[in-house]
């Protein structure tokens, strides 16, 4: 194995200054999730965010855990996301191009570290189950038990065999159970569990904690039916991931791997599972929701424990889902769609977390090409694009000042919006009858805004100085000493198509001196008002 395990990931973190150690004893029940919560709610620029590792971990009864936990060390910021593909943050996309295209699936080992300690029987009774593990509370307050929150679940299809690596949480219900919480019936891991529920079997399962960051940054995306996310993590490193056959149940993991949980899902009974703090940033009803007995526990002699931040975003849950989903959908519509002139996807990330507020931006596209776009965006899962805006290359589509600008300025509502109703409300609130239903069945009508914010017609220059004043100025104002720049487009202007050789000629005047030029030929070009009266409509305003 080549590619790194968490611990190596953790070690380069620590050399790129992106690792705190904190060696004095903390809360797992009431202060390390608040305490990570600060990095994302304090003001901390994303650039400045870390991966925390608590090394001395008690709990709310004085428990000391043997094993360190580690929060933020997947997505902390993107550049801790990049360190776990062992790139720069600019070729991260590069990389999930290159995956999503160029699956390399995983190649079957002996054994590997993941079975360094086995618990199975009496032995995993005796350790505690699940209450060997240093699991946080992730919304102390609100949370009825710990919550696993980096937790890949796989299964299998009964049918076909067709592997699944998912993300989802897990509360800690009793030693040997652990809940499962599936936000709709478009998790791939609900066909599974419908399959075995139809042939009166219970469905194996294996939850993952710990292992090369590449499994994890697969396992949040929502890839097609039918593609192996193991695969595509090995698409992201350029070599397969080794896995290992698990000790009791039919399936394979990363030998790599820190924790696996195995066991098997009920599929003739549900239970309440919840509440718990998602995403959307609201705390999430309970529902009735499968779960999953467990049948044994390995991990690593000197196991590390992972969480991640999830609820409110900005947080770890959506930096570590944001990059792939970009470019999924960028990949979907310049590529499968054929739509070339689509340039860039951004997805919203502060309180919205990503699925609602989307931006396309597009290169001189026709206003057939961009409903194409907006259109095709909005189908390709129903749960992303409440409001999907399509703007100009010039628009930075991350600034929402720029796309506010943009839809200011060029969109005519009557014309260039476009309702669509009749969607799935998704995994978010209200959430009404949801608790009744099994595997939270999504309720509710909802609609998607469709916004044409490009440019129709040609449009006078952005009125800021041109490109070359503005870096010689950029210049001056460094041998000044004044404060770092973080410049924001548009910082210098440009034509939009209303603009003539003449005003160029004008303007370089002016920058000459010459400008009496100027007033010259405007001189020349005088109009007697009874006459420009008389010429109707096309006399100018504001005299």
């Amino acid at each position: 194995m080549s590619y790194p395990d968490l611990r190596e990931h953790l070690r380069h973190l620590e050399a790129a200054g992106l690792l705190y150690r904190i060696k004095q004893p903390i809360n797992k029940d009431t202060e390390m999730h608040p305490l990570v919560r600060w990095q994302y709610r304090g003001g901390i620029p994303e650039d400045e965010r870390k991966a925390f590792l608590f090394e001395r971990v008690v709990d709310v009864q004085g428990r000391r855990y043997p094993f360190p936990v580690v929060v933020g060390a997947l997505a902390a910021s993107p550049q801790v996301y990049a360190i776990g593909l062992n790139c720069e943050v600019a070729e991260v996309p590069r990389r999930w191009e290159r995956a999503l295209k160029q699956q390399i699936s995983p190649v079957l080992v002996e054994d590997g570290p993941v079975h360094e300690v086995v618990l199975v029987g009496e032995a995993l009774e005796q350790a505690g189950g699940v209450g060997l593990l240093p699991v946080p509370i992730s919304t102390p307050g609100f949370d009825n038990a710990p919550y696993l929150s980096a937790a890949h679940w796989v299964s299998k299809s009964p049918a076909t065999g067709q592997r699944n690596v998912g993300h989802y949480r897990g509360q800690l219900k009793a030693p040997l159970r652990l809940g499962m919480f599936v936000s709709n019936t478009a998790k791939h891991i609900r066909g599974h569990w419908e399959e075995a529920r139809q042939r009166g079997e219970p469905l194996p399962a294996a939850v993952v904690l710990g292992c090369t960051p590449a499994v994890s940054y697969a396992a949040v995306m929502k890839v097609p039916p039918g593609v192996d996310e193991l695969a595509v993590a090995g698409g992201l490193l350029g070599e397969p991931i080794q896995v290992v056959r698990c000790q009791t149940v039919p399936l394979e993991v990363p030998a790599e791997a820190e924790f696996v949980i195995e066991g098997l899902v009920r599929t003739d009974v549900l239970e309440p599972e919840g509440p718990f703090g998602e995403s959307h940033g609201y705390i999430h009803p309970r529902s009735m929701s499968a779960f999953l007995e467990v049948t044994a526990i390995t991990h690593r002699r000197d196991a590390i424990f992972p969480s991640i931040i999830s609820q409110v975003t900005p947080s770890e849950s959506s930096v570590i889902k944001k990059v792939g989903y970009d470019t999924m959908y960028l990949v979907h519509l310049r590529d499968t769609v054929g739509l070339k002139m689509v340039t860039r996807v951004f997805m919203h990330e502060p309180l919205t977390n990503l699925r609602k507020f989307v931006v396309v931006q597009m290169r001189q596209p026709t206003e057939p090409d961009v409903w194409r776009a907006l259109m095709a965006a909005a189908v390709l899962d129903p749960e992303v694009g409440k409001i999907m805006v399509a703007v100009d290359e010039d628009i930075d589509p991350q600034n929402l000042d720029a796309v506010l600008w943009a839809m200011c300025y060029r969109t005519q509502p009557h014309r260039d919006m476009q309702i669509i109703s009749g969607r799935s409300k998704g995994h978010s609130p209200p959430f009404r009858d949801e608790t009744r239903q099994p595997f939270v069945q999504p309720r509710g009508e909802d609609s998607a805004l469709l916004i044409n914010a490009t440019l129709k017609e040609p449009f006078p220059p952005v009125a800021l100085p041109k490109r070359e004043y503005m870096e010689r100025a950029r210049e001056l104002w460094e041998e000044l000493g004044l404060p770092p720049l973080h410049p924001e487009a548009p910082w210098y202007g440009y034509t939009l198509g209303d603009w003539s050789a003449e005003l160029d000629e004008e303007a370089d005047l002016a920058v000459r001196g010459e400008h009496y030029q100027v007033g010259e030929k405007q001189a020349r070009q005088r109009r007697r008002l009874d006459d420009m009266q008389n010429a109707g409509p096309e006399a100018p305003t504001g005299v």
